[in-house]
């Protein structure tokens, strides 16, 4: 066609040089501006695929991750609540073995102050909620935590209840409970001091109960918390496994762009050579 331009050998030659070499460069600066040798397929297709499955497993353990670690701030609360009522009960410990060598009138005030401890303890158990989930305060509810998406590796923590009702477990119907140890029980008159003592003995048991739940959630504290540092561990290794298929060394490119400049400078010095043999020879005609 006429308006094509026939261009010689050597200056071809030059100019597809020239043109790899620019390429080069560009591709060198984009590693330098993204970090990355392999930022898609078309750059390594093996490399970016194998990259991309150690990311997704990463960011599906992170959601993991996170869940476990929400877990354990539920069950240090419920933890904490436990220390909570263990506290209450002792207190109503101390009320109830001064209400032995107590008159009959010491008694009434005695009773009258356990009552509001025993109203105060399933108060503070029906508070100890952590994203509307209470694990002392009722045996309906459970926390199941999953690890991970490709196993059936799971944890799951049952709730426990220590309200007053199912702690105090020989002294008749929730109704009744509350009467019985807080009423008849302290102002009944000398001869009874036995039912006292029953009390006492319930609010040991019922501490025993409180502690030995609390030691359990510890222990999944310590099981959770041990899943969590795994995990964590676990998906910085798959983030630098990942890195190591695509993340640039920035002193190696750094070297190449400074080769390839000089070589780009290079090439247009002897494209420039190859033009002016050109003209040389159309001087010949003049």
């Amino acid at each position: 066609m006429a308006s094509d331009v026939t261009l010689s050998g050597s200056i071809r030659s030059n100019l597809l040089t020239l043109q790899n070499t620019s390429s080069l460069v560009n591709r060198t600066n984009s590693r330098l501006a993204t970090g990355k040798k392999v930022a898609s397929a078309i750059d390594d297709a093996v490399a970016y695929f194998q990259a991309k499955g150690l990311t997704d497993r990463s960011s599906d353990l992170t959601t993991r991750k996170d869940n476990v670690d929400q877990a354990v701030s539920s069950v240090k609360s419920a933890i904490t609540g436990l220390e909570s009522v263990e506290k209450i009960l002792v207190q109503m410990k101390g009320v109830a073995l001064s209400a032995k060598s107590a008159d009959k009138t010491e008694r009434k005030s005695l009773a009258t102050q356990f009552g509001t401890l025993a109203t105060q303890l399933n108060q503070l158990a029906n508070d100890t909620q952590y994203q509307g989930l209470n694990l002392i305060a009722g045996t309906a509810a459970n926390l199941k935590v999953q690890f991970s998406e490709k196993s059936a590796a799971f944890l799951k923590i049952d709730a426990v209840d220590v309200r007053m009702s199912a702690l105090i477990t020989g002294m008749g119907s929730a109704s009744v409970q509350a009467t019985a140890m807080a009423g008849i029980a302290w102002s009944a008159a000398s001869g009874q001091i036995s039912k006292l003592d029953d009390v006492i003995s319930h609010l040991n048991s019922a501490i025993t109960t409180v502690r030995t739940d609390a030691k359990q959630l510890g222990n999944n504290v310590a099981l959770l918390q041990t899943r969590l540092d795994f995990t964590k561990s676990y998906v910085n290794a798959l983030t630098e496994g990942s890195d190591k298929l695509t993340l640039a060394d920035t002193n190696e490119e750094g070297a190449n762009l400074v080769s390839l400049q000089t070589r780009q400078q290079l090439g247009i010095q002897a494209l420039s050579f190859a033009g002016q043999q050109e003209q040389g020879v159309l001087k010949l005609f003049g």
